[in-house]
C-alpha cells in the first residue's frame, strides 16, 4: 500500500478528485440555478433555451462533453484557460476544462433538482407574490426560489454524488485524478492493481457516504412544513 502513496501519488490523486468535485459542485449550483430560472421564466423565447440546454447537455454523453472541452475548445479554437507560459499549464489547464465539461453537464440535473423542489411549492404562493405586486425576479428571489432549494435538498445531493464519481470521467482529458492513478497502476504494475481498487473505493464510499448520510438529515430537518 505503501507504493501506492509513494509512487503513484494516492493522496494527490484523491485531492485532486476532491478539487474538481467541489468546484463543478459550485458552478453547476450556479449555472443550474440560472437554468432554471430560463425555465420558470414569463418569456416563451427563455423558457426555449432553457429546455433546449437540458434536452442537449442531459443527453450528451459526460465522455463526448470533456473530449469537446479538449480537443474543440483548446484543440482547434485555441481556448485556453490557464497562462500558457507557465511550467503547469497543461496540467493547469486540463483542470480547468474539466471543471467546465462537469459544469455545464451537471448544471442540466441540478436545474432538474431545482424544478423539482418548484413543484413542491403550492401554486398559491406565487399568486399571493403577485396579488402584493412583487415582479416574477422578486417572487423567484423572495418566495419561489428559497423554498425550492429547501425542497430539492435531497435530489441536489444526489446530484452532488453523481458529479462526486463522475469525476473519473476526467481522466480523458489527462486530469491525474482517481482513474488516473487506477490506470498507471494497470500499465505500470498490475501486480498492486487489487491495492489500488480498493484503495479507490475505500476513498469514493469516504466521499460520498458521509454526503449521503448529511443530505438525508438535511432534507428532513430542512423540508417545508405544509
Amino acid at each position: 500500500m505503501s507504493t501506492l502513496f509513494s509512487d503513484y501519488h494516492l493522496l494527490d490523486a484523491l485531492w485532486m478528485t476532491i478539487k474538481l468535485t467541489l468546484v463543478a459542485a459550485v458552478g453547476s449550483l450556479v449555472l443550474g440555478t440560472l437554468v432554471a430560472v430560463l425555465r420558470m421564466s414569463p418569456v416563451p423565447m427563455l423558457r426555449f433555451l432553457g429546455t433546449s440546454y437540458i434536452n442537449i447537455f442531459r443527453n450528451t454523453p459526460l465522455t463526448l462533453i470533456l473530449l469537446s472541452c479538449n480537443l474543440v475548445l483548446w484543440a482547434k479554437l485555441g481556448v485556453e484557460l490557464a497562462d500558457s507560459k507557465s511550467p503547469d499549464f497543461f496540467t493547469t489547464n486540463n483542470f480547468r476544462l474539466a471543471v467546465l465539461g462537469l459544469t455545464v453537464y451537471h448544471a442540466a440535473y441540478v436545474c432538474e433538482a431545482l424544478r423539482s423542489g418548484v413543484n413542491t411549492i403550492p401554486l398559491g404562493q406565487a399568486e399571493a407574490a403577485r396579488s402584493i405586486g412583487l415582479t416574477f425576479s422578486q417572487s423567484l428571489r423572495e418566495v419561489i426560489l428559497p423554498q425550492a432549494f429547501r425542497g430539492a435538498i435531497v435530489p441536489l445531493g444526489n446530484a452532488l454524488i453523481a458529479l462526486t464519481k463522475n469525476t473519473t470521467v476526467a481522466v480523458v482529458i489527462g486530469v491525474m485524478e482517481m482513474a488516473a492513478m487506477l490506470a498507471k497502476v494497470t500499465e505500470d504494475d498490475p501486480g498492486l492493481l487489487n491495492q489500488a481498487f480498493s484503495a479507490s473505493a475505500l476513498a469514493f464510499v469516504a466521499l460520498t457516504l458521509p454526503t449521503g448520510l448529511l443530505v438525508g438529515y438535511l432534507g428532513k430537518k430542512l423540508a417545508v412544513k405544509r
